[in-house]
């Protein structure tokens, strides 16, 4: 009778270990709470050689980051192309047009992580896929991230080429006008994890 209660016991200690295990593991991958408001995706484009922010006002992102262990984080952003904002109601309907971001038959872009890397410091790479217009590219990301009361703050730029994901079309491909070389920067505050 003591043997199987012991043996009861020591089942029980076990699978409520296990259990709590499986629970930290999870909460250690869940990703981090994204401050929308206080966070933003700027384009800057080069029309005639002079710099023209847009910025995307309507964009989710997930990110789950512990600088003691780099590797194990992760971070996707999912941007509504169609909210690209240059400021003028006409050019914002022309961008989300056809020739150039095309919402209506692709309506959003995408980053999703495969590695990170520390650099040293607070600075960091983050490697995975951008995909815009239905192309994908490998990209790698320069990151530095910094710890503010109770945040964690990712600041990064990654300049891209327009041409490759067919932003700009027809006439929009002469790079006198619009340079093909865009840097898309990004500032985000999520919670720091616990």
């Amino acid at each position: 009778m003591k043997a199987s209660f012991y043996r009861y016991m020591l089942g029980a200690f076990a699978a409520a270990t296990l259990a709590a295990a499986s629970i930290a593991q999870a909460n250690a991958q869940a990703p981090a709470l994204v401050d929308l408001a206080k966070s933003s995706i700027v384009a800057t484009s080069k029309q005639m050689n002079v710099p023209v922010d847009g910025k995307f006002t309507k964009f989710t992102a997930q990110v789950s980051f512990d600088p003691a262990k780099p590797t194990a984080g992760n971070a996707q952003f999912t941007v509504d192309v169609a909210s690209y904002d240059l400021g003028d109601k006409e050019y914002n309907t022309q961008v989300a047009g056809p020739d150039w971001f095309d919402a209506k038959r692709y309506p959003s872009a995408t980053f999703v992580s495969s590695a990170i890397a520390a650099v040293g410091g607070n600075k960091y790479t983050v490697s995975g896929k951008l995909t815009i217009k239905g192309k994908t590219q490998n990209v790698a990301i320069p990151v530095t991230v910094t710890q503010q009361a109770g945040t964690q703050v990712f600041d990064g730029a990654l300049p891209i080429k327009r041409l490759q994901f067919d932003i700009g079309t027809g006439e929009w491909k002469d790079t006198s006008v619009v340079a093909d070389e865009v840097t898309i920067k990004f500032h985000i505050v999520a919670a720091k994890k616990s």
